[in-house]
């Protein structure tokens, strides 16, 4: 079950699994329209667009996390288990490529 938001014209503009402000009727996954919403162009350069931006914010917040910790703001021992896992396999991963200096791009002015 999809809630869905149609301009005046009955195209669908918003599309979402969960309720929202302005939904103006619910369709089920297989109605056309649905089918048609997330097989558009529009939607599929904004989901690559998002995951790139997810992509990016990952680094961001590795190279945050990275120097909080070397300032002494954080510890590795205050983020849950899981976390400290993935943080030790990245931060090991970085450094079998150099360290962080080889990864930052040229155009990048710096790690923020």
């Amino acid at each position: 079950m999809f809630y869905v938001e149609r301009n005046a014209e009955g195209r669908l503009m918003r599309v979402q699994p969960t309720e929202f402000a302005g939904y103006t009727e619910t369709l089920a996954a297989d109605h056309l329209d649905i089918q048609a919403w997330f097989s558009s162009e529009a939607v599929e350069v904004s989901l690559k667009q998002l995951q790139q931006s997810d992509l990016d914010m990952v680094r961001v917040l590795d190279d945050l996390i990275q120097l909080l910790t070397s300032k002494g703001v954080i510890r590795i021992t205050d983020l849950p288990p899981a976390a400290q896992a993935k943080l030790i396999d990245r931060t090991q991963a970085r450094e079998a490529l150099g360290g962080l200096s080889r990864l930052i791009n040229d155009e990048e002015t710096g790690l923020i």
